[in-house]
């Protein structure tokens, strides 16, 4: 055999080795003692001792390439199981009771008249998986500090209402009322988990696929970064994600699996329901997706435990000394072992075990029943006891548990392993009677067989529910649960807000630059300082905030190990353990996971932090709107910078950089207070409300969103008769004006409120009309609080009818009034029908592209030039002035040629 310079380079993983052979002898050995091994043991034998070589070489700290899946069995030999510390038997019963009425709460829910259904299936799956971590793991919050934290999967819901009824956390009254929020309150359950709805029960939402592994990670994260800035003290906190393999196919479950390996975030378990099923049919009917998981955590770096078969399979696996039975495992597809769960042990006999006389001898003297009940792992308490326990234990990685079990597991022919059982909400009578016999529960017939079917309770002083609360107990309290522990934080005086009220004189600077100096002042605050969270997608520098990494740092639970290339320079890159600057890369998704867990450490953890999240507008509400909504889920609180905002602005950059909606869409979070400011005063009283409203005594559960540009202007002084109700509640007028006779007004946001003042400046010199000027801080505020005033009186007609602010404020305005901003049209129309007045709006409709600034705007008739315009063209309806004036300014402004415009300051300045 060639070895030495005399072979091609080893592959080795992909890679080619080219370390050479400085002992050619020694090798031929050690391949003459394989080959040895192959001839006498043969492959299967061979293969093992391999294994077991590269096993010991890892213990022993020898690089080797890492196996990116293994066989189709238990990672956790049977040698290697621990001592099971509980009572098998009770928790049977305790298991056998809560499958019962997960089930009837669904099924009752479908009952006619109702018929607001549920899903079954999938706790019927996972009953076990949740059992042994009620029983054994999942600690709670008595001990004062934040437990665990477990997400729980979304459509197992049923499951944790079962078991919180035995616990007489929950009445029947309540299990009745499930998915009957409004009829039936205050006694109405949740479909999933909705912490906004049920906010003293559940603590995180996870039913939007993919958003629940994502936020695990962050969770995990944000537990590590509060205990080591000593915020809280995190380190017995445990994050448990359970998912579901067919959830693994959203890009939000695997994408961020390198950073939980990156910073070897081993306080974190993910536990994968792998039943084989997706809603509609198998999750990888030709392959193994837990083969294909395994390889991806694997290559992620995680720890991976593999529980694919019960401890009925461990007398078989002992006799494969051949590895037939293995190979058989290792080739059988999916699909198949779906069949496999739907037919008989005469068909599994003949199938499964019949192609070889090997597998055929192994279960001779095993009846077919016998080899029906041949189970899947994710249902043998033991075996799951050994994982999760190993898990915990492990460390340096995050763990992921791929436990194998059958989708409607228990619940009869009609239901196990059935493509269409996700769908299936109702059980027939004889499904009851089967179910009930199969969990030994002392139910009588006619209970069945009249009206609804009955929940089952052993009582209150029975073993099993004694037992149920013994184990709580010991385990720091019931679960889930979420607690607000977290006291108001004292607010900072009006000092931290001066320099920003004061304007920037004679320098333009856009109002990005002038939060991040409102953002410096605050951070000085010793109350408040500390609590700053700055998040941000690979955009500190961008948005003007490396000013921050001298001082606060970035986050990195190793430090900095290595010399920056900048490090010479004033703001020079700065890695550390207890850095306040979360650096998440250039993922939205992730940032703004971090976000969530920040914005609700107050609950989870009962410390207030303040998340600051600086994007892209438009990769904001567009790219990442699901976990906005599951942050407003969640009663997370913070505040969100949509930086370059507009859709004229970010000049240069093209189509998809130009944001011309995302506060139309931040309009359609309930959660979200969203402001368009124009001056740096502004956004000061816009900052010190929400700390009030956020974290003050009287905390609400809101968010805040902020559309800040990168256009720079200069900012006037706070006047002295500064109207901060106005700025707050969505409008106030920032220029009256002074000369012209024929009035008119004109409503601006954010960066329009300088064209809205050129135009007033224009209208006045030559076309005599007086135009006064309100900046519009929030569109969405005014609309919000007219509909509620809408709803009341709709529902009050007898009592005097209130009238929306943004009427009351412009009841003395003459109009016409003309909108404008650098959203859509649609923006600042949600406030038209309360406008007491003739009303028109301008806006950029349309996709972004990349041009000046000026051209931009002249291009969708948006400029000062094009207000003017707007204005006399209701002047003109009203008859107010001559028709022939429009034409007139059409010709004397160039409105039909974009390139007559004034291309206006340069782009791309924070």
């Amino acid at each position: 055999m060639a070895s030495g310079s005399d072979r091609n380079p080893i592959i080795i993983g992909g890679l080619p080795s080219q370390v050479p052979d400085f002992d050619p002898e020694e090798t031929k050995e050690w391949l003459d003692s394989l080959d040895a091994a192959i001839d006498a043991r043969g492959r299967e034998r061979a293969r093992y001792l391999m294994l077991r070589l590269i096993e010991r070489a890892r213990e022993k700290r020898v690089a080797v390439p890492e196996m990116r899946s293994t066989d189709y069995v238990n990672t956790i030999a049977t040698k290697d199981e621990p001592f099971f510390p509980g009572n098998e038997e009770i928790e049977r019963k305790i298991l056998n009771a809560t499958r019962w009425n997960a089930a009837v709460m669904v099924s009752r829910a479908q009952r006619p008249g109702i018929g607001v259904g549920g899903h079954i299936a999938t706790f019927a799956s996972s009953a076990s998986l949740y059992d042994v971590g009620f029983n054994h793991f999942f600690r709670g919050k008595d001990q004062g500090d934040g437990g665990d934290q477990i997400f729980f999967q979304g459509h197992a819901s049923p499951g944790i209402y079962a078991r919180a009824f035995l616990l007489d956390r929950l009445s029947e009254t309540q299990l009745d009322g499930f998915r009957q929020e409004k009829s039936k309150y205050p006694n109405g359950l949740s479909s999933y988990p909705h912490p906004r709805s049920m906010p003293d029960f559940w603590e995180f939402p996870t039913v939007s696929m993919g958003l629940g592994p994502i936020g695990a990670i962050y969770q995990a994260r944000m537990n590590r970064y509060m205990h080591a800035r000593g915020i809280a003290d995190t380190s017995k906190s445990h994050v448990w994600a359970f998912l579901g393999d067919g959830e693994m196919d959203e890009p939000e479950s695997l994408g961020q699996l390198s950073i939980a390996a990156r910073e070897g975030l081993d306080n974190l378990t993910f536990v994968v329901n792998c039943n084989l099923q997706r809603l509609d049919g198998p999750v990888r009917g030709n392959g193994k997706i837990m083969q294909e998981l395994e390889s991806q955590f694997r290559g992620a770096g995680w720890n991976v435990i593999k529980l694919i078969w019960d401890r009925s399979w461990d007398p078989l696996l002992a006799q494969d000394r051949d590895g037939v039975l293995v190979n058989k495992l290792n080739t059988t597809p999916d699909g198949q072992f779906q069949t496999y769960a739907t037919e008989t042990g005469a068909y599994i006999r003949e199938h499964f075990f019949g192609g070889d006389h090997r597998l055929r001898a192994m279960v001779e003297n095993m009846t077919d029943h016998q080899i029906l009940m041949l189970g899947r792992g994710g249902h043998d308490h033991r075996k799951i006891y050994a994982a999760y326990k190993a898990a915990v234990e492990h460390q340096g990685q995050p763990t992921v548990i791929l436990a194998q079990t059958v989708k409607g597991w228990t619940l009869g022919p009609n239901f196990e392993g059935r493509n269409a059982t996700h769908q299936m909400k109702k059980l027939t009578v004889d499904d009851l009677k089967r179910f009930r016999d199969r969990l030994h529960l002392p139910i009588a017939d006619k209970e069945l067989e009249d009206g609804l079917p009955p929940y089952y309770h052993p009582g209150p002083e029975s073993e099993e529910i004694q037992y149920m609360h013994d184990r709580r107990r010991a385990l720091g309290g019931y679960v889930p649960t979420r607690v607000v522990r977290a006291r108001p934080l004292t607010l900072p005086d009006d000092k931290a807000y001066a320099a920003v009220k004061k304007g920037s004189g004679q320098q333009s600077i856009a109002t990005t630059m002038a939060f991040v100096r409102l953002l410096k002042d605050l951070m000085r605050d010793k109350e408040l300082g500390k609590r700053f969270v700055l998040i941000a997608p690979d955009e500190y520098r961008t948005f003007g905030m490396d000013s921050f990494f001298p001082s606060a740092k970035i986050y990195n639970p190793l430090g900095q190990q290595y010399e920056a290339v900048d490090r010479e320079l004033l703001l020079a890159y700065k890695e550390s353990p207890t850095g306040q600057m979360l650096h998440d890369g250039i993922s939205e998704a992730g940032c703004t996971a971090s976000l969530i867990a920040a914005g609700s450490a107050y609950a989870t953890h009962g410390e207030h932090l303040i998340p600051v999240y600086v994007f892209y507008s438009m990769f904001g509400f567009q790219r990442t709107g699901d976990q906005f909504w599951q942050m407003a889920d969640q009663l997370s609180r913070g505040f969100v910078l949509g930086a370059t905002a507009g859709r004229t602005t970010l000049t240069g950059e093209g189509l998809q950089h130009a944001d011309g909606h995302s506060q139309l869409l931040a309009s359609t979070n309930p959660a979200c207070v969203a402001y368009d400011p124009a001056y740096g005063y502004e956004i000061a009283h816009i900052v010190k409300d929400g700390l009030r409203r956020m974290y003050g005594p009287e905390s609400e559960d809101v968010f805040y969103y902020l559309t800040v540009y990168n256009e720079p202007i200069q900012h006037p002084a706070e006047p002295a008769d500064v109207d901060v109700e106005g700025i707050l509640k969505g409008l106030h007028r920032i220029g009256a004006g002074e000369s012209g006779s024929i009035p008119a007004q004109i409503m601006a946001s954010g960066v329009a409120v300088p064209w809205a003042l050129e135009a007033q400046r224009i209208l006045a010199e030559e076309w005599n009309v007086r135009a006064d000027v309100w900046s519009a801080t929030s569109w969405n505020e005014l609309r919000r609080e007219a509909v509620a005033v809408d709803e009341h009186n709709l529902l009050h007609p007898e009592e005097e009818q209130r009238v929306p602010y943004v009427t009351r404020k412009l009841s003395g305005a003459e109009g016409p009034f003309v909108a404008v901003s650098d959203w859509m049209r649609s923006v600042p129309d949600q406030i038209a029908r309360w406008v007491p007045g003739p009303y028109t709006s301008l806006g950029a409709d349309g996709f972004g592209f990349a041009d000046t600034r000026g051209a931009a705007r002249r291009y969708f008739h948006i400029d000062a030039q094009s207000i003017v315009l707007a204005v006399l063209t209701e002047l003109a309806r009203a008859g107010k002035v001559d028709g022939s004036a429009l034409k007139q300014a059409i010709d004397r402004y160039q409105l039909l040629d974009v390139s007559a415009a004034d291309p206006g300051a340069a782009g791309g300045d924070a």
